[in-house]
C-alpha cells in the first residue's frame, strides 16, 4: 500500500547562512534569507543557494532552515503584561 506524501505547503521560510569570507577564510559571516517557500523540498531556497555557489565568492559553511506553520489567517491575542526596560 502506497501512502501519499504530506501535501506541499507554502511556508514563511528563514535560512541562516554561514559563509567564509573570501579574503579571510578563517572567519565566518552570517546572512539571513527569508521568503515564502514550499515545504519540505524548499525549491526557492535551493535556487538561491545554487545562485550563491555559482555567482558569489564566499563559500558556504552551513545553512540552518526554519519554516513557520502553513499560511493561515493571523491570530490576535492581547498581551498580559507590558514591560519597559531602560
Amino acid at each position: 500500500m502506497h501512502l501519499p506524501s504530506r501535501p506541499r505547503e507554502w511556508r514563511l521560510t528563514t535560512a541562516e547562512i554561514l559563509y567564509r569570507l573570501p579574503d579571510h577564510p578563517g572567519l565566518l559571516q552570517t546572512f539571513i534569507w527569508q521568503d515564502y517557500d514550499l515545504a519540505p523540498q524548499f525549491p526557492e531556497l535551493r535556487r538561491f543557494l545554487a545562485f550563491w555557489r555559482r555567482e558569489l565568492d564566499g563559500p558556504l559553511h552551513s545553512v540552518r532552515v526554519a519554516a513557520a506553520d502553513s499560511l493561515a489567517r493571523g491570530r490576535w491575542r492581547h498581551a498580559g503584561h507590558l514591560l519597559t526596560l531602560q
